[in-house]
């Protein structure tokens, strides 16, 4: 056996992830909120990062919006001189700097203003009122001897979101070491409260203590709420009428009252704990006939590079180790604002291609909502379906027609008897307005919007209208006949 020693030159191609490759895509992909906090930990890790003033807080821009091309200007300084691409060595940096003398716009995307003010939105939000605090003011008015109060602060405190009670009689009783008697002479003072309903053990509770509060509850209606809800939940009045020997437009009218109750009486408080707000990425306006796409600035962080440290750079010529440190910081604080400013350039063309596909959503309203893939969009742009993926990632839109994830206008559908494309949303608005305009006592069936959806130039099956009308919570004919 005779071993081989020749030396042989092959090619091969392989892809080499850098770690501001990374950074890059990482940023792309990070929704609004995300891409703050990552600027945040970049700022305490790099010293030579300082966050900088935006044209809405300096009155520059009153619509809180910046035009691509001045976002162009931003950057092409550091283009032209290859910035972020290759790092530049210290030598480098001093001579850059000392040209200069840190006037360049590519570096800071904004002018500090000491008058310059911070806004959110939690200077504007009113303190929320919780359930139980609402509860507990009630309490100290309630017809009850001051010793129960503290059995009322307990069953007050141990409601759940809905507001319901989540401890039964005995187990309170146990708890407090008082007598069941007592807790329920609480409990009855609690049944009186605002929100109607509050602390019942379950449901059907719930909505009789509302009725008896209104002083609308009769036998018939107290039967069906304990022995007939699921029957009213799934319209099946004819039933109830046989059972309890009344007519079906009287099961109706029982039916009707019953849903006008609320089923969760805390849930007014407890959504506004939850209450979150959206800050767009672009807007799109109607500029005379033309939709116009601008970036909003005020949800992007804006980065600008220290002076001070500049300074140190151009003085730290006898210290190799500081210059090394200082010119890594730049590089890697240059790379940064490059790649933000790069997001915003994807964000505007992907979401310039939208508009141009979708205009007739924008001039018309969601029916005319068109089918649209990852892959059309890609293709306009000159980038890859997955650059597409991540620049839509949690990004919001405000439109004259409202504020919408960008997602929302990548969606499937059927074809039309032309041979476009309609979207499942447009589909969906039709499906909408032809059971809104329906006869109440001859509910349109699956079959029937078929039929009318096909009236309409949309070949579709009754599978998918059902599939529809499922994701839009519309009840099946049968549960949505009236009497």
């Amino acid at each position: 056996m005779r071993l081989g020693y020749d030396l042989t030159i092959e090619q091969t191609q392989k892809l080499v992830m850098t770690p501001e490759l990374i950074q890059a895509i990482q940023i792309l992909q990070f929704n609004t909120q995300e891409l703050d906090n990552y600027v945040q930990e970049q700022l305490l890790v790099n010293p030579v990062l300082e966050q900088g003033s935006t044209h809405s807080e300096t009155g520059e821009n009153a619509d809180n919006a910046e035009p691509l091309e001045g976002m162009r200007e931003r950057t092409r300084e550091l283009d032209s001189n290859s910035l972020g691409s290759n790092e530049l060595s210290s030598k480098e940096w001093a001579e850059h700097i000392k040209e200069r003398e840190y006037d360049d716009i590519s570096y800071k995307q904004g002018e500090y203003n000491k008058d310059d003010k911070e806004y959110s939105f939690e200077q504007f939000v009113t303190s929320d009122v919780t359930l139980p605090e609402h509860l507990m003011f009630q309490l100290q008015f309630a017809p009850i001897k001051r010793s129960c109060r503290m059995i009322g602060k307990y069953i007050i405190e141990s409601l759940d979101d809905n507001g319901y009670m989540t401890l039964t009689v005995e187990e309170i009783s146990r708890a407090l070491n008082v007598s069941q008697e007592k807790v329920n002479i609480v409990l009855d003072a609690i049944h009186a409260f605002d929100p109607a309903g509050v602390a019942a053990i379950d449901l059907k509770e719930c909505l009789l203590i509302q009725l008896e509060n209104r002083g609308e509850l009769d036998e018939n209606i107290e039967r069906v709420i304990k022995e007939y809800l699921e029957d009213i939940a799934a319209n099946r009045l004819t039933i109830i009428a046989r059972e309890l020997g009344i007519s079906v437009q009287e099961v109706q009218e029982i039916s009707d009252l019953i849903r006008s109750l609320e089923p969760k009486p805390g849930r007014q408080f407890a959504s506004q704990a939850t209450t979150r707000y959206i800050v767009p990425d672009v807007i799109v306006e109607k500029v005379n006939s033309e939709y116009v796409v601008t970036i909003n600035e005020s949800s992007t962080p804006r980065l600008m590079v220290s002076s001070y440290y500049e300074k140190v750079l151009r003085e730290s010529h006898n210290d190799p180790n500081l210059t090394k440190f200082l010119s890594g910081r730049l590089n890697s604080a240059i790379w940064l604002i490059k790649s933000i400013e790069q997001r915003k350039q994807t964000i505007y063309n992907v979401v310039s291609a939208v508009v141009k596909f979708q205009q007739d959503f924008f001039d018309k309203g969601p029916k005319f909502l068109k089918t649209l893939t990852l892959k059309q969009i890609a293709e306009e742009v000159g980038i890859h379906e997955s650059t597409v993926s991540r620049s839509i990632n949690g990004k919001y839109m405000q439109s004259p027609r409202g504020v919408f994830e960008i997602k929302y206008f990548f969606t499937s559908g059927v074809s039309g008897n032309q041979g476009e494309g309609i979207s499942s949303q447009s589909i969906k608005t039709f499906i909408k307005e032809i059971v809104s305009g329906e006869d109440p006592k001859c509910p349109y069936s699956d079959q029937d919007m078929v039929k009318l959806l096909n009236d309409k130039g949309i070949d579709i099956s009754r599978r998918t209208v059902a599939k529809y009308r499922d994701e839009l919570n519309i009840l099946s004919s049968s549960k949505r006949k009236r009497y």
